[in-house]
């Protein structure tokens, strides 16, 4: 489903300009506010397209930062016969803290209150770490291999 090879003639292309193929895009989405200031919040190869509705993983990921709980987090879409994709959060905790149902539930329940219930999480898992590349860039295609391929152990109602 997802491809992350090295090389990508259609991915290169993709991400040309028709009139100027040298110039290139990385795929960052973002808005200019009324006082023109850009602000970046997300990447496009990151959206989540869960019953046709795009769903930027990061808002949820920041939103579950603000958890005392969770030391780092990766929010990302695997596959949902129903709904295309659905929302996965795979959770590091802070030391000390056990990831557990209750604390998924805690987890949702605090997500629930600061964003539309279709961001919600449908999953919560835990990883002991998040993949991440030498320069502590998150590596999510590594995350969508491993969990595209397994139902998570830890399924809850959103």
């Amino acid at each position: 489903m997802w491809d992350n090879s090295a090389s990508s003639p259609a991915k290169t292309r993709d991400a040309q300009h028709p009139q100027h193929p040298t110039w290139t895009t990385t795929g960052d989405v973002g808005y200019l506010d009324e006082d023109g200031y850009l602000f970046l919040t997300d990447r496009k190869s990151f959206m989540i397209i869960s019953g046709g509705v795009n769903i930027y993983p990061q808002e949820i990921e920041n939103t579950l930062t603000e958890h005392p709980a969770v030391l780092d987090v990766a929010v990302i879409g695997i596959p949902d016969e129903a709904m295309g994709e659905s929302v996965l959060a795979v959770v590091q905790t802070v030391p000390g803290v056990t990831g557990d149902d209750a604390l998924a539930g805690e987890l949702l329940d605090h997500v629930r209150g600061r964003l539309a219930r279709f961001k919600v999480p449908r999953n919560v898992v835990f990883s002991d770490d998040l993949p991440r590349t030498p320069t502590g860039k998150l590596v999510k295609g590594t995350l969508r291999e491993r969990y595209s391929v397994q139902v998570p152990a830890r399924a809850l109602p959103a």
